[in-house]
């Protein structure tokens, strides 16, 4: 009579419910992965519409950001908007692309105050349009090293290149309640107005420790227990703001406008 509870039975057991469980796991990752793909697409087009002061409350997030935004890629190395037939704007990703050896920059150390290790050539930005034509504002992706994380940030600028409208971080990891508190609605109101290059052109914008003072054009308040995240702040507006982020770019706006793009 054949031992059911011999090793070997016990081993097929093990290996078949690992093998049924393998197929349903891989399955299921397959299946979902266009949805989850779809997510990701909708998350960051809503942070988009955040900061382009869009009302999208109860409506297919889609249909207004193409109603809204005018996605276009920026060479940094030049500040000039890249031609469509050249990059297409639908499907250019920064992050990758600051990946690719081919279509990025490793920095220096003294380069790289923001911690980001590598600077995709190419970058997204986003026009919003106005609704009596032209463009009121312009958004920005920015991220660099925070206390434990790399914090991603969208900051909405208007026309003259120079003035902030708006200011999400929607990806970071840094301590819930105190560094945390960068994805604070509070906080980030404190940036509307304030100016990111002083009279010399210098990036300018800064979080500074303690309370700014209130007729500051260039300082927010610090983050209480957060300083090195605070410091993290200042470093990603210091590197985004210069000539090796969108420095020219922003420069090419407050020489000429935005016109019609």
């Amino acid at each position: 009579m054949a031992n059911n509870d011999s090793l070997a039975n016990t081993v097929k057991v093990v290996l078949g419910v690992s093998l049924v469980c393998s197929i349903v796991v891989s399955t299921a990752a397959v299946g979902l992965r266009g949805m989850q793909q779809r997510n990701v697409i909708e998350d960051t087009q809503s942070n988009i519409l955040t900061v382009a002061g869009a009302d999208f409350a109860g409506q297919k997030i889609q249909d207004v950001y193409q109603q809204v935004i005018e996605p276009r890629v920026v060479d940094l190395d030049t500040g000039e908007f890249v031609a469509a037939d050249q990059i297409d704007v639908n499907s250019f990703d920064q992050r990758k692309s600051a990946k690719d050896p081919e279509t990025s920059t490793r920095l220096t150390k003294d380069e790289d105050i923001a911690g980001i290790v590598r600077r995709s050539n190419y970058a997204n930005v986003y026009l919003v349009k106005g609704s009596a034509g032209g463009y009121e504002r312009i958004i920005i992706p920015m991220h660099g090293r925070g206390l434990w994380s790399t914090m991603y940030a969208f900051m909405a600028i208007q026309p003259d290149g120079n003035t902030v409208d708006a200011m999400v971080y929607y990806d970071h990891g840094e301590t819930p309640g105190l560094g945390g508190e960068i994805a604070n609605p509070l906080w980030l109101e404190k940036f509307v107005g304030k100016k990111l290059f002083d009279d010399q052109g210098q990036p300018a914008l800064e979080v500074i420790k303690g309370t700014a003072p209130q007729d500051s054009a260039y300082q927010i308040d610090g983050l209480s227990g957060a300083t090195l995240t605070s410091n993290g702040v200042t470093n990603t507006f210091d590197f985004w703001l210069s000539e090796n982020g969108f420095g020219k770019f922003l420069s090419n706006i407050q020489k000429g406008g935005l016109g019609n793009g």
